[in-house]
């Protein structure tokens, strides 16, 4: 029985000595997934230097519980709406809720998207990709973690790890620098792989981001260079499914709004232009855009007429 007992504490103490041994340290971490960090970049405009420190600090370098287990590597609670998969860990409070993620790239394309989709970040898209400090003391003052310090934390992790230097590795034959091979398979829960060498200027329309669409562009391949669904590209720009874009028109990579922007309080209609066209043009949805001229969805608008692009209109 004793025999046994040893036999077993030195099966046990093998298998720990080898859990510790598979650690990744930081310098590893950063090695195998720049590239995520990278790519999410190209398509959001948040810095990859930023990405990858909260990633790091989040994580422990991957070796956390929740990284390891879950494939949550930024610390992503559950949130109202999150249809995902979930886990429970205690933290500010007792069994906390949070995201468990398929693949790692999941968790970084959902790091994107929760800082794009959340209004309390929306100020952080003002500050250019290449100023990590003004994009940390932003998460910081947004409330994106509890610690006093969140913000010098990141810093460091940038300057010491020289992280800022794959902010300005942004196309062409300095990403080739970083290539790695793809982490999702195909079909991979919320896992798309965004080639980095087929990004496009991404601007802001009435706050919103926008592309234009370039010849041989179809919502699809917009909705996998961007990690949306199809279904998304369809309606944020209120078009059916099927629909196929058109080279240089405005589309939307966020949802539209309800109004149009404070010094846009009207719009008078011109030759060719459509209630769709006009929502477009605007970055209002179009079924706002109904409501807020009195029109029923079909009814014609005529040259000249004046739209109503802020406040409703009287009858």
């Amino acid at each position: 029985m004793v025999k046994r007992l040893i036999i077993a504490l030195h099966i046990i103490l093998f298998f720990s000595t080898i859990a510790l041994s598979q650690k990744l340290s930081r310098e590893e971490y950063i090695l195998k997934y720049q590239l995520l960090a990278i790519r999410e970049m190209e398509r959001s405009g948040i810095p990859a230097s930023i990405t990858m420190a909260q990633a790091c600090l989040e994580s422990a370098d991957g070796n956390s519980e929740l990284s390891r287990k879950s494939n949550n590597h930024f610390g992503i609670k559950c949130k109202a709406g999150w249809k995902g998969k979930k886990v429970y860990y205690d933290d500010d409070h007792h069994n906390e809720c949070f995201r468990k993620y398929r693949h790692v790239e999941d968790s970084y394309i959902d790091h994107t998207r929760f800082l794009m989709e959340n209004y309390r970040y929306a100020f952080l898209f003002n500050y250019a990709p290449t100023d990590y400090k003004s994009w940390a003391k932003g998460l910081k003052k947004a409330g994106y973690a509890t610690a006093r310090d969140y913000d010098k934390k990141l810093i460091k992790i940038i300057e010491t790890h020289k992280l800022n230097l794959l902010d300005e590795k942004i196309g062409g034959r300095e990403i080739a620098r970083f290539t790695q091979p793809r982490l999702a398979k195909e079909g991979a829960e919320g896992g798309f792989f965004i080639n980095p060498y087929q990004t496009r200027k991404v601007e802001l329309r009435n706050g919103i981001r926008s592309v234009v669409v370039r010849n041989g562009d179809t919502f699809e391949t917009i909705a996998r260079e961007f990690g949306l669904e199809d279904w998304e590209i369809y309606k944020f720009n209120d078009y059916h499914v099927g629909y196929k874009p058109q080279p240089n028109e405005i589309i939307y990579i966020r949802p539209k709004k309800r109004r149009a922007q404070k010094h846009l309080p009207t719009h008078i209609v011109r030759q060719g232009e459509s209630l769709h066209s006009i929502s477009q043009m605007y970055g209002i949805r179009l079924h706002s855009l109904y409501r807020l001229n009195r029109i029923n969805p079909g009814q014609r608008i005529v040259v000249g007429q004046k739209l109503n692009l802020r406040k409703r209109k009287k009858y």
